[in-house]
């Protein structure tokens, strides 16, 4: 379940979703941002420029020339054991894609963060969910993944910062937070994280022996590489990551459910999608239509056996994407043929409306 509203003080804010990442970055610790701009995510960078934290807190904050300086000054950033992250939208995530397999092989970690806006291609800077693949998957060569969180309200962009900085740390992996553009770009009241210290030198040696920070006296320097030009070692580097990816999907899902006890009909969404397909819950069941929400907040690792667990109690599922369908094929893996799996989604930019959920759920669902 979403641990959005546990928190041990309150100090409201109203912000946009993109604004509560730059606050709870600098409130977490983060050692250092290298970002470059692009719509609809651009505010991120924006916000931490004008808090000056590296004033406050040491945090360094720095505009790359491009996106690709930007990842490799995260790589190296995270090679030291400092927090780092860098943020972007989608074309631009693309662009780092060879640097994020470079820090996954290194087993590094850092936070990256990806507002999503339409594409193929350079796009629109209107919302999509249509990077799914490219996040989920592991978008660049080799045999990755990427802890991926979908926040789906200004809340959870504040809450999933800290979360994704703290998961990043325990498995020593990249973590993205997958956001559509319309909850980066969205204002609501937030409740903002607890300032955390950043780690000492000292701690980091201690906490973290594999972290490069030179030579100390008493022993030799750390060094750290993708490169093996022996298959054997290339092959045991890849079964230890996909052990590690094992733990964390043993341990680390998360997900929401909404009306899900007497269901006969359950849909699936993130981010956005998740709360326009809850009012068409609500418009269903005022008529008397027993539909449910699985809203899985961990893309990866996803909620697979929640949703195994439904196909044996629901007459059918609808997933609603704003993409042409992607998540729909972890829902359609999950239950194995055991229960019909449609979709329904909007593309290029357009996202749906409770409406046009209600109306998929009849026409898909209810009344085929």
């Amino acid at each position: 379940m979403s641990d959005s509203k546990k928190h041990t003080h309150e100090e409201v804010r109203l912000m946009k979703g993109n604004e509560a990442i730059a606050h709870a970055a600098i409130r977490c610790g983060c050692d250092g941002y290298f970002g470059y701009p692009i719509t609809p995510q651009s505010e991120i960078m924006e916000t931490l420029m004008d808090e000056e934290p590296w004033n406050s807190t040491g945090m360094v904050v720095l505009q790359a020339e491009s996106e690709t300086s930007s990842i490799n000054m995260v790589y190296g950033a995270a090679s030291c054991g400092k927090k780092s992250m860098t943020s972007s939208s989608s074309p631009g995530v693309s662009l780092m894609q060879e640097g994020i397999s470079y820090i996954a092989a290194g087993e590094l970690p850092c936070l990256i963060v990806n507002v999503m806006r339409g594409g193929p291609g350079l796009g629109t800077i209107q919302p999509s969910q249509a990077d799914y693949f490219q996040a989920v998957k592991g978008g660049g060569h080799g045999d990755y993944k990427l802890i991926t969180l979908a926040p789906a309200s200004v809340q959870e962009m504040a809450d999933h910062t800290v979360l994704a900085f703290d998961l990043a740390f325990k498995y020593r992996t990249p973590a993205m937070i997958l956001a559509d553009g319309i909850i980066g770009q969205m204002m609501e009241k937030v409740i903002l994280p607890p300032f955390q210290p950043r780690l000492t030198e000292e701690e980091i040696r201690t906490r973290m022996p594999w972290a490069t920070l030179g030579k100390p006296a008493s022993r030799k320097p750390n060094v750290i590489t993708t490169l093996s030009l022996d298959a054997q070692e290339m092959e045991d580097t890849n079964i230890r990551l996909q052990a590690k990816y094992r733990e964390i999907e043993k341990n680390e899902v998360l997900f929401e459910e909404v009306e899900c006890e007497d269901a006969d009909y359950l849909i699936i969404a993130f981010g956005t999608c998740a709360r326009v397909s809850q009012k068409a819950v609500d418009m269903a069941r005022a008529e008397g239509i027993k539909v449910g929400l699985i809203r899985p907040i961990t893309l990866f690792p996803f909620p697979t056996d929640i949703i195994s667990k439904y196909a044996d109690k629901v007459k059918s599922m609808l997933t609603i994407e704003m993409s042409a369908g992607q998540m729909v094929e972890d829902v359609r893996l999950a239950v194995n043929g055991r229960v019909p799996v449609e979709f329904y989604g909007r593309m290029g930019g357009m996202n749906p409306s409770p409406d046009g959920v209600y109306n998929a759920l009849m026409t898909k669902l209810v009344n085929k």
